[in-house]
């Protein structure tokens, strides 16, 4: 199954998916049903941004904000990683 996204698409973290920070561990993890995942920090980063309100562009923009980079650089890598996501049911739009 492949994610159609749209710059208006809504990201949000599917249901009983949270990404919560461990403070032992230094660092963010995505926790779901019986299935954990490590997000590396660029991608934390971005995931920190979904709270189900925002729209891919509005991440995208606020991260190449953030980050002085290049918005359409941003966006192929948001885009793909979100897909990515999206396609493990992880996160919804």
């Amino acid at each position: 199954m492949t994610a159609s996204l749209a710059e208006d698409s809504i990201i949000r973290f599917a249901r009983g998916v949270r990404l919560q920070h461990d403070r032992v561990r230094e660092r963010w993890i995505i926790q779901a049903p019986e299935r954990a995942f490590i997000p590396d920090p660029v991608a934390a980063e971005v995931l920190k941004l979904v709270d189900g309100t925002l729209t891919l562009g509005q991440i995208v923009a606020e991260l190449a904000s953030r980050f002085a980079a290049p918005v359409d650089v941003i966006g192929r890598d948001v885009h793909v990683m979100i897909t990515d996501l999206i396609n493990r049911q992880v996160l919804v739009a």
